[in-house]
């Protein structure tokens, strides 16, 4: 097989996914989900539950989650001629100007304005990067407070809904805290207080670092060559404490594991000789086999979407062979997908 797979070829990492397998809605429980272990080094796969992670894990190991939260970064206004505008928080600027998405962009030209409720609009200030626009929101108190009744919680295009009231808590890790992501770190979904304490007890450091989700991570990779793919830039940070804490535990041979393509994005773009830095850096990291990880050694994630760069990641850490046989398998067992969907533990 290996002679007949090109790893460059954005077409080997395709995959069969029947529609009805694409998790629309989260299960009541988060713990509930269902949970496919594979061990990388053995190719085996194993069928458990979200909550008996626990016993995967060992006294010793480091857990790293990202603790960036989702903003209600969709909008939905009008401009003066009543025409319906929707606007797309990016990133911060400074101040109150953000980058944002503008749809439709060919009628909000520099200085329009677009109306979202009676506490919240924008005015368009100048043409950005890839299409997009800074805006300038005014409101009265404070920014988020008004935000969140201005805004929606924005889902992942292949939800095919709206986003509701309960999205609002559904889309958010429970250990979420720096506002700044347009998506959830979805691995991160599962967890609930008692499933991190039962963690704890276990004797597993869990420490924190930050990546901001960008829209750019349901970005299709549309050159059929891999390396051609230009990747979206993020802004992520790790503390010196964090960073200590991962190195103590390489230096002595523990295991660390990545909850999140999100958190090994960071944990990879960091590092220096098998170490990290602290700091904070806006990264366009791009993993895809070939490509050497230096930190993690386990990492829990969520199923992914066929030919992203996010396969392309989890190909690398655990082997194409190994990954393409486990999502054949995955859809067979008629696992749920995506962002709302079950977990994969890689060991």
């Amino acid at each position: 097989m290996k002679g007949e797979i090109d790893l460059l070829k954005k077409s080997s990492y395709h995959y069969d996914l029947p529609e009805e397998l694409i998790a629309q809605y989260p299960l009541s429980k988060r713990s509930s989900s269902r949970l496919l272990v594979l061990n990388k080094e053995k190719g085996q796969v194993e069928h458990s539950h979200f909550t008996s992670i626990v016993d995967y894990l060992q006294k010793g190991d480091v857990l790293v989650v990202n603790s960036t939260k989702v903003i209600p970064a969709r909008l939905i206004g009008t401009k003066k001629t009543g025409a319906k505008i929707e606007v797309f928080l990016l990133n911060h600027v400074v101040n109150d100007t953000w980058r944002c998405l503008v749809k439709p962009g060919r009628k909000c030209p520099v200085g329009t304005i677009i109306k979202v409720n009676d506490n919240f609009s924008g005015i368009v200030m100048d043409m950005a990067s890839e299409g997009s626009r800074l805006v300038k929101f005014s409101y009265e108190g404070n920014f988020w407070s008004a935000l969140s009744e201005a805004g929606h919680i924005p889902l992942p295009p292949y939800i095919k809904r709206e986003a509701e009231e309960a999205d609002s808590s559904n889309y958010q890790t429970i250990y979420a805290k720096i506002k700044g992501s347009v998506a959830a770190p979805t691995a991160g979904l599962h967890f609930t207080d008692e499933i991190l304490n039962k963690i704890r007890n276990k004797g597993v450091e869990i420490t924190e670092v930050l990546l901001h989700v960008g829209l750019g991570t349901f970005r299709p990779v549309k050159a059929e060559n891999i390396e051609d793919h230009k990747m979206h830039s993020e802004y992520c940070s790790i503390s010196k404490e964090s960073a200590d804490l991962i190195n103590k535990a390489k230096a002595e041979g523990r295991r660390v594991i990545a909850v999140g393509t999100t958190s090994t994005r960071t944990l990879e773009s960091f590092a220096k000789n098998n170490r990290v830095d602290s700091g904070d850096l806006w990264t366009s990291i791009f993993i895809y086999p070939g490509k050497e990880f230096q930190i993690i050694d386990a990492m829990i994630t969520n199923f992914h979407m066929p030919e992203s760069t996010l396969i392309m990641m989890i190909s690398a850490f655990a082997g194409y062979e190994n990954i393409m046989k486990t999502y054949q398998i995955a859809v067979e067992e008629r696992y749920r997908f995506f962002s709302y969907g079950d977990a994969m533990l890689i060991i």
